[in-house]
């Protein structure tokens, strides 16, 4: 793994990215995004913009912050996501991102969960826009890199267009200029965090008229997408699309993204030259004691609607969990997907 020290590089490259901005990314998620699953997306899209999972402030603050937030320079470009409302301890978490070399802090204020909103982070903080505003101050002053904005449409009764747009309004005069817009209002009581994905309904035009009334800023829009097709259409009102569940059910979606959305005429891998990619990765890893299931999880869906999907999905649950696994078992699975497409028969 590599140490704090080690990821400490202001080079050239690193800050030409801090500059860039980013039509596609893969939205934050709680035990999804880790540093296992975005090394697997590196594979299939070279320059979509990629996010942690949240970490609070407190965290990074007393934890292990190799383990917290280490990754591999392959992942970039990559955006730190943090949960917290303490001006001074978001600030340090701002310098920590930039040192250890990622291209963006985000802060979450679209979180409803009960543990979140114990700790007074979240969607919960859009009821308090000048709090959230002194956070985004302190941390814009401490670094370099670009701070972001993950938020809602709206929280609980606190729904109007017009409430979004004063918050809104209060962050950039604080000097936020990226926002991720999540459009779906939070319901912080009755709901569940599954819950607030599916049951309040989309406005995607709120999303459109903040762009509008806002110009200057870098709106992103989040929420229900699962095609590149509807990722162009959002690109007709607003700067960008975050994708979130079809990015991880679905991950070779964004096969052709670079191609589609920054113009990268680099071949497009194959799915099983995907999944071949990963095998030095994996036998790192497992060198170093990791289960494989750490990493194979994230690739179940790889061949997500093709032939030989579920046999692919047997193999891999039923011996990475296996002590001393290793990529053996993807070449075994990758061998029985030809089969499968072959149409040969598959004895296990």
């Amino acid at each position: 793994m590599t140490s704090l020290s080690e990821r400490i590089l202001p080079t050239q490259e690193v800050s030409d990215r801090h500059h860039q901005t980013y039509p596609l990314s893969i939205a934050p998620m709680m035990d999804r995004t880790d540093r296992h699953y975005r090394y697997f997306m590196r594979q299939i899209s070279r320059r979509t913009l990629l996010y942690t999972e949240m970490v609070t402030s407190a965290a990074i603050k007393h934890g292990d912050k190799d383990y917290l937030l280490g990754f591999s320079p392959e992942e970039n470009p990559i955006a730190l996501q943090v949960g917290g409302d303490n001006p001074q301890d978001l600030a340090e978490c701002a310098r920590i991102a930039e040192a250890m070399g990622y291209d963006e802090i985000n802060l979450n204020v679209g979180c409803p969960s009960d543990r979140v909103q114990s700790g007074h982070f979240g969607a919960c903080l859009m009821k308090t826009p000048d709090r959230v505003a002194q956070c985004i101050e302190a941390m814009i002053a401490a670094t370099s890199i670009p701070v972001s904005v993950k938020h809602r449409i709206g929280v609980d009764d606190l729904d109007r267009y017009e409430d979004m747009q004063n918050f809104v309004r209060i962050l950039s005069e604080a000097g936020c200029q990226r926002f991720s817009v999540h459009a779906r209002k939070a319901w912080l009581q009755g709901l569940s965090p599954k819950d607030n994905r599916e049951v309040p309904p989309l406005r995607y035009a709120d999303v459109h008229r903040l762009k509008k009334e806002f110009p200057d800023l870098f709106i992103e829009i989040n929420g229900g997408f699962t095609t590149l097709e509807q990722v162009h259409e959002q690109l007709q009102y607003v700067n960008a699309v975050m994708i979130g569940r079809a990015a991880y059910d679905n991950p070779y979606l964004f096969a052709t993204s670079d191609r589609e959305f920054f113009g990268d005429e680099t071949p497009i891998r194959s799915r099983v030259e995907v999944a071949e990619s990963m095998i030095d990765y994996i036998d790192e890893w497992t060198a170093k004691g990791l289960k494989l299931n750490k990493i194979t999880r994230h690739m179940l869906q790889l061949f997500h609607g093709q032939a030989g999907s579920r046999i692919w999905k047997r193999i891999i649950t039923d011996k990475s969990c296996i002590a001393g696994a290793g990529s053996e078992v993807i070449r075994e699975a990758i061998a029985a997907v030809d089969m499968a497409v072959n149409g040969q028969e598959i004895v296990l």
